[in-house]
């Protein structure tokens, strides 16, 4: 299976995870498909910290108010049941949990009371292009975090600093933690440009010594991920600006800070998306440019092999002709003792010299440099 076919089939796989039309609002229709889900727990507080892993969700309510974070990380969003226990327990919004299950939604932030929900992009390259929609609740004293299955992400940087007691996160609230994955999921895109650049580097080396017609697809495939990347990270963009702009409670002036840092980088990625699609089109330009002047050469070729033929042609044409050869005006060189090899020298000088003559021209051979002596003083 083609990397095109791979990353159509699986965009497609995502948008059929929907609530069918008319479902009442804050409806949990889970994926029959999605795994179930993982809890993990970390609280801390400056001095002490706890990580576990629980099966139950009533056993959540035991660390509320007793830390000064609790971090609740859910991977895995195939049981609704599970999913409305925590909702319950920490007075999530419906509406906000239908936005979980349905994973197919922009990047946003909405406010519901003192919660703050906010829906984001997680992206890595395996064998094809993959996106997992990341959503989060900011409360007093929690984060949650509902990822859509487990395997991967790229939270485990902020886990090792939560673990470390001097360090940053651990002196401060809820609000730094949130900032804390937002960041660690925007950082996570530039490896993923990076592979672009290889691959956008690879192709020019391609097209420069040998174009060929699996190029052209290839640079389609590319432009059609750099697009998939572009759709998930410029609503990013609007929702860093709302958590720097909006007055959220949760989140104090040295969180909104680092979030306007984040917020940078999430621009940088959006330029180099641009710039990398930018690219991507030049790359169509250079492969057409170059099988166009493959196309000259060959004609050029051609034509000069064509053009050394035309006097010997002349040449054997004429001496061709059946005239009456007693006739003394009818080609007498055709008795002569030495007239085919005369004949054959002739044909050979015209050939030399008209390849001497292609050579001073520059049409065939080595280019010559340009002669600058002119502008000498």
């Amino acid at each position: 299976m083609s990397r095109r076919s791979r990353n159509r089939d699986h965009v497609h796989r995502r948008m059929k995870r929907r609530a069918a039309p008319g479902t009442a609002p804050g409806s949990l229709t889970v994926d029959p498909h999605a795994p179930r889900p993982v809890i993990r727990l970390i609280a801390y507080s400056h001095d002490k910290f706890v990580e576990r892993e629980i099966a139950q969700p009533d056993e959540l309510r035991q660390f509320l108010g007793h830390w000064s974070v609790c971090w609740v990380n859910i991977d895995g969003l195939g049981d609704a049941a599970v999913l409305e226990q925590i909702a319950a327990i920490f007075h999530l919004h419906p509406l906000a949990m239908e936005d979980v299950v349905n994973v197919h939604q922009r990047a946003k932030v909405d406010t519901f009371g003192d919660r703050t929900f906010i829906v984001t992009h997680m992206i890595r390259i395996a064998e094809h292009l993959q996106s997992e929609q990341v959503s989060l609740f900011l409360g007093p004293e929690f984060v949650i975090t509902f990822q859509e299955e487990a395997g991967w992400d790229c939270l485990e940087p902020v886990r090792e600093r939560i673990r470390k007691q001097v360090t940053r996160v651990r002196d401060a609230g809820p609000g730094y933690l949130a900032y804390a994955i937002l960041d660690a999921i925007i950082d996570h895109y530039f490896p993923v440009l990076e592979v672009f650049g290889e691959r956008l580097e690879t192709l020019e080396d391609r097209i420069l010594v040998r174009p060929d017609r699996a190029v052209v697809a290839e640079i389609h495939d590319l432009k059609r991920e750099l697009l998939y990347v572009r759709r998930a990270v410029w609503p990013q963009r609007e929702a860093l600006n709302t958590l720097v702009r909006d007055e959220i409670p949760q989140i104090h002036a040295e969180a909104r800070l680092y979030l306007r840092d984040c917020y940078d980088h999430c621009v940088r990625i959006i330029d180099l998306v641009e710039t990398y699609r930018e690219v991507c089109s030049d790359l169509m330009d250079l492969y057409l440019s170059s099988i166009s002047n493959r196309m000259n050469e060959i004609m050029k070729v051609l034509t000069i092999i064509s053009t050394l033929f035309i006097p010997l042609t002349f040449i054997v044409g004429v001496y061709g002709m059946n005239f009456d050869t007693s006739s003394p005006l009818n080609m007498p060189e055709l008795k002569w003792r030495y007239g085919y090899p005369l004949c054959l020298a002739l044909m050979m000088v015209i050939t030399i010299g008209q390849v001497i003559f292609f050579r001073r021209k520059g049409w065939i051979g080595p280019q010559k440099p340009p002669d600058d002596s002119s502008g000498k003083t």
